[in-house]
């Protein structure tokens, strides 16, 4: 199985997902570490998150509303840039539209590591399968290879925006199939700023009293399955190098 790059080799990571607080349930441990060991990550965001909520607040105030959510969040762990390219929650598909404007970015932020959710179902946990996550992984993986890469995809972002091409050295999955999953994250000494990060969606969690012991669950048993001693807590992904 391939092994991540070290990560003093890393200097940017692009961290792609589809929704407003998925980067947090998904990563926002292994997020905290990056920035703690000074790394510079940002966040593309594809939607805005207006399909989401659990209570009566008006539709035409959730977007806005979630995202101030996720830049809360984000700041929590260390991430001041987030960009959200306001593509339609619940109706994501890996369109040429989505792939250039993921392309955009990864051009712009130049990352020797993208993050982003796996396009492949998963059978376990079906929740992490959402059609807008695999839609933007897809996305997302092809904008890492060929899009990103290729001086002639994608023309108008050298013409009209100078963004020249850029080689991702690796992209690490979530919410893979366990098969696939090859790297675990001990994330016990970042656990509270990833719970802190999951307490910044109130639109999204408030209807979760035992959001936490739910949490702590998940990552002891991911952290069990790695392997790692009892009462540890851990992050996994499917790592694979892009050369």
């Amino acid at each position: 199985m391939p092994l991540a790059l070290p990560d003093a080799e890393i200097d940017r990571i692009l961290v792609v997902t589809a929704h407003p607080d998925d980067a947090d349930f998904g990563a926002a441990g292994t997020i905290a570490s990056w920035t703690d060991a000074g790394i510079e990550v940002a966040y593309c965001v594809a939607t805005r998150g207006d399909a989401g909520g659990f209570d009566d607040t008006p539709r035409e105030e959730m977007p806005a509303l979630r995202e101030a959510e996720q830049r809360a969040a984000a700041a929590v762990v260390g991430v001041k840039d987030v960009t959200f390219l306001d593509h339609p929650d619940g109706r994501v598909v890996a369109s040429e539209e989505l792939r250039r404007d993921i392309t955009r970015e990864i051009r712009r932020f130049r990352p020797q590591r993208l993050l982003c959710q796996s396009p492949e179902r998963n059978w376990q946990r079906i929740a992490a399968s959402h059609p807008d996550h695999r839609a933007t992984g897809d996305a997302a993986l092809c904008a890492v290879y060929p899009d990103a890469r290729n001086p002639f995809a994608h023309p108008r972002l050298l013409a009209e925006e100078g963004l020249a091409d850029w080689a991702v050295r690796e992209v690490w999955m979530m919410a893979a199939p366990a098969s696939l999953n090859n790297h675990y994250v001990d994330i016990t000494d970042t656990i509270e700023r990833k719970l802190a990060a999951l307490r910044a969606h109130v639109s999204q969690i408030s209807h979760l009293p035992e959001m936490e012991g739910m949490v702590r669950g998940w990552l002891s048993a991911t952290a069990a399955a790695g392997g790692l001693p009892e009462g540890r807590l851990a992050e996994v992904f499917h790592v694979i190098s892009t050369a």
